[in-house]
């Protein structure tokens, strides 16, 4: 597997119901999607970092954005994120994904790479991070905070000439957990174990962007996961500030999933 075929594809839109224009929304003075592409530039098995936005106007602004930062972008559905990204994998001639989505502002760099570390292997389709080998638990905020996604552009290709939707923007990579057809893997660290499952690491929420800048504010740009879980143990009211939202988010994750159907 070469390097210069391995790219990170961060999916995002602008008209959010919950906090509109978050990934331009200001973390300690600067838009959330440079502090989020300053940190994944640390990555060492990657070679460019996509913005996989869509053809919709309210994205405009966006793309206006990338084009003066000089960020890499690509413009497709505004609903069906998994057409998007193959729509993007051929413009760039992607071989595989590391899909961090737009909002996960704290993902660790270093697991941007043992994701990629996985996927050198020919049997597995997609890797995710996970709590559990068994079944695959989208409500862990902990780990998915941390740890993104990662898919070869052939199973890619596989699910989209075989699903039925084109609405994919909710629960888009349980098409790979949830179907025999892919083979995943998970990663489950060992070092999240003890701590607590109401920990919540994402930006949809005013609450979520004034714990982003508790964080930025304390750790700086450059900062693991560790580094973070750390600051909860010394600081342990920063996840009171999260923490109620969890329920509503779960809510809404389920109220909204796509269909998994496949043909």
């Amino acid at each position: 597997m070469k390097k210069n075929n391995i790219d990170i594809f961060i999916p995002m839109r602008l008209h959010s119901k919950r906090l509109p224009a978050k990934h331009l929304r200001l973390i300690n003075g600067e838009p959330a999607l440079l502090k989020l592409i300053r940190r994944l530039g640390r990555c060492k098995k990657t070679r460019k970092i996509v913005v996989c936005t869509t053809t919709s106007f309210h994205d405009d602004k966006l793309v206006h954005f990338l084009e003066k930062e000089s960020i890499f972008y690509y413009r497709g559905s505004e609903h069906d994120i998994l057409s998007r990204f193959l729509g993007a994998s051929k413009k760039f001639k992607t071989d595989v994904i590391v899909d961090v989505e737009g909002d996960k502002i704290y993902t660790d760099p270093a697991y941007v790479d043992k994701i990629i570390e996985e996927l050198t292997d020919p049997k597995i389709d997609f890797v995710i991070g996970n709590d559990s080998e068994e079944k695959f638990n989208p409500n862990n905020h902990l780990v998915h905070g941390f740890i993104p996604a990662g898919m070869k552009t052939s199973a890619l290709q596989k699910l989209c000439d075989i699903k039925t939707t084109e609405n994919t923007e909710t629960g888009y990579l349980e098409f790979f957990t949830r179907s025999e057809i892919f083979s995943c893997r998970y990663i489950i660290p060992d070092n999240f174990k003890d701590n607590p499952k109401d920990f919540r690491f994402t930006l949809d929420y005013e609450e979520d962007l004034k714990l982003a800048n508790e964080i930025f504010s304390e750790l700086g740009d450059n900062f693991s996961c560790n580094d973070v879980l750390e600051l909860f143990k010394r600081k342990p009211s920063l996840n009171e500030i999260t923490k109620p939202l969890i329920k509503k988010w779960n809510k809404s994750y389920r109220d909204n999933l796509t269909k998994y159907e496949l043909k």
